[in-house]
């Protein structure tokens, strides 16, 4: 009995040890479960936050991206960012398009028109690459076809001004006349004929004391049918009527006729229809931080093309960036280190001021569209040689 007892007492132990470790090791395996559990819940939010991070950093990276794509930045002693970026996968990485769409440029070209007179055109244009800017300005000074005197035939002279100089004086002055109206002459003088020829006299001689003699004493002198073909504003005349040509003395006497022919100014600036043609990129200026009493008046004071003015709001004096056209970014107000932390001087890489001068010859509205139509038949060219190889 009492072996089958202690037979009994220790089976009842084994089985109660089995239990214990298999509680234990249940425990062990739920909290190893739990631990996992924890540590994926751990990992799924230690991913998406990396992908934040990450999203936010490409955001922060775009936004880098195209503020180098849009704005030049101006410092006291360099420029920042001043390249253009043409090709268009300069900021692939960070998920930014620079390839050059034609719906996206249709929609971002434009022209507004600032001033106009009967001289001069000021107008942005936006929306281009600088090359392009750049084509439109080279067109204008050396390739928009104008009259100018080309031939003079002297017959008397008796001035103090010798015979070639005065050529030359006769030679840039702006001539009025619609170039479309007549075709490039050949080499030659026995080539001329009216319809590629201007000709125009003058014929003066001092009476009195001393006298001056002016554009406007050209007369014009029709050849072929240019009298019927040519009438109202579509006489030929001298831009100007007040340049000043000779000063004569008593008895002293000038007669001499003139050829004007069609040509442009990559062969002789006489025939460049502008005075000048120039663009500048539109300021940006950005206050960095409230410029109030002493500092507001001190930046106004700064700044000699007036950009800054101060505002009242409320009590204080707060200045603004009132003119930001005007600024011809002298760097004056950022000259000083502590103020470089004030103001921001930026230009805008795709916004050009243009402004248009002209000689007189031809409208200045008219010569921004001449060199639209030149540069579209240099596209053309361009296009139908490429087709052909």
């Amino acid at each position: 009995m009492s072996s089958s007892m202690d037979t009994s007492s220790g089976s009842s132990g084994d089985e109660s040890l089995s239990d214990r470790n298999e509680l234990m090791w249940r425990t062990d395996a739920n909290q190893q479960l739990r631990v996992r559990r924890n540590a994926g819940k751990g990992s799924a939010h230690a991913a998406k936050q990396r992908a934040r991070d990450d999203e936010q950093g490409s955001d922060e990276a775009q936004e880098r991206a195209l503020e180098k794509l849009k704005y030049m930045e101006l410092k006291a002693d360099r420029a920042q960012d001043a390249a253009t970026y043409e090709a268009p996968t300069a900021f692939a990485s960070v998920g930014v398009k620079n390839s050059l769409q034609l719906a996206e440029f249709k929609e971002k070209f434009g022209i507004e028109i600032i001033h106009k007179d009967e001289e001069e055109i000021v107008f942005d244009m936006y929306g281009v690459d600088p090359p392009i800017a750049n084509a439109f300005r080279r067109i204008l000074l050396a390739e928009v076809p104008t009259m100018a005197i080309e031939h003079v035939y002297m017959y008397t002279n008796t001035s103090i001004i010798q015979d070639e100089v005065l050529s030359h004086r006769l030679g840039l002055i702006p001539i009025l006349a619609d170039p479309d109206a007549f075709e490039y002459c050949q080499e030659g003088v026995d080539a001329l004929t009216d319809v590629n020829v201007i000709r125009f006299n003058l014929t003066v001689q001092c009476q009195e004391e001393k006298m001056n003699v002016y554009s406007r004493d050209f007369e014009w002198e029709p050849l072929g049918d240019q009298k019927q073909n040519l009438q109202g504003s579509a006489i030929p005349r001298v831009a100007h009527g007040d340049i000043l040509i000779a000063k004569l003395r008593r008895g002293q006497e000038i007669s001499l006729s003139v050829d004007c022919v069609k040509g442009i100014g990559k062969t002789h600036a006489k025939w460049s229809p502008v005075a000048t043609a120039s663009y500048r990129l539109l300021p940006k200026l950005t206050l960095r931080k409230k410029l109030t009493g002493d500092l507001a008046k001190e930046l106004v004071r700064k700044c000699p093309m007036k950009v800054f003015d101060i505002e009242d709001i409320g009590s204080e004096k707060v200045a603004r960036v009132a003119r930001p056209r005007n600024c011809s970014m002298c760097r004056e107000c950022i000259r000083e280190e502590e103020w470089a932390e004030r103001v921001q001087l930026q230009r805008h890489k795709n916004h050009f001021i243009f402004t248009i001068e002209s000689t007189g010859a031809v409208p200045p509205e008219k010569l921004f569209l001449r060199a639209a139509d030149i540069l579209h038949e240099k596209c053309a060219t361009l296009r139908e040689s490429l087709t052909a190889l």
